[in-house]
């Protein structure tokens, strides 16, 4: 049976979107049926991925209507993954979302057939700690979370665990923590290299091994809408992701 993962950070910038479209890539290319769900408004892993913001359907018509997310799956041109498309509309899912009893389970009321179809299932995160990410980690097995090796890397993040506490409190008792991944790493700067030191001192069992570097080629891919392995499949950015893969099918 396939895993559900969120890609969770309130924080904006931190490169959810990348991770969650390049890891999903990495998994697809190693052979194994993948799907990523787009949960932001602003469409940025769905525009990645080469589909236009007017695509149908869409993750509103699973979270504000009857679709399930296997239904509303579309192949991508990245052989083995496959994309639950967002579009602006979502944004207004913010508002309806609380005026539904029950509502944080929409998702994982909507999950279908996805854990029999996919290995692995991401859930990439809008940047805030509203309906639409509470849902996602209601409906997830674990959560990965990116964290920026910059100044104020550890802003939030207490926040952020605060709500998964509650959560698996609350709404979903198995959801973890599967890892925190370091991304727009630059070695060359001490800023860098001390909030990594940093963030490993504070969450040493929860911080992958494999750090993202500040890398032009994972910029340049959504560009060109396919995932960096397409893009350049020899760049440092790449070769991140693929390690990051082989670390989060280890950790289960």
């Amino acid at each position: 049976m396939g895993n559900v993962v969120a890609i969770a950070n309130q924080k904006g910038g931190v490169g959810k979107t990348t991770t969650a479209v390049n890891l999903g890539a990495s998994v697809a290319d190693a052979g194994y049926p993948t799907l990523l769900v787009d949960l932001d408004p602003q469409c940025n892993a769905t525009v990645a991925l080469g589909e236009s913001k007017d695509a149908t359907p869409t993750i509103y018509d699973c979270l504000c209507g009857e679709l399930t997310l296997d239904e509303a799956a579309r192949p991508t041109a990245a052989e083995r993954l496959d994309l639950v498309p967002s579009t602006p509309e979502l944004a207004g899912a913010n508002v309806e979302l609380p005026r539904i009893a029950g509502s944080e389970t929409s998702l994982r009321d909507r999950i279908g057939t996805v854990r029999d179809r996919y290995l692995l299932t991401l859930l990439d995160c809008p940047p805030s700690l509203g309906p639409l990410t509470v849902n996602a980690l209601v409906a997830a097995d674990s959560v990965i979370v990116p964290v920026q090796t910059e100044y104020f890397a550890l802003e939030g993040l207490a926040g952020l665990l605060d709500t998964l506490g509650l959560i698996q409190r609350e709404l979903n008792p198995r959801l973890t923590v599967s890892g925190m991944i370091l991304t727009m790493h630059d070695a060359r700067t001490r800023l860098a290299r001390d909030v990594e030191r940093e963030v490993r001192e504070h969450f040493p069992e929860l911080v992958f091994d494999t750090v993202i570097p500040r890398n032009v080629r994972l910029g340049e891919a959504p560009s060109f809408g396919v995932p960096a392995l397409r893009h350049a499949p020899h760049s440092a950015g790449t070769a991140a992701y693929l390690r990051l893969a082989k670390e989060v099918a280890a950790r289960g």
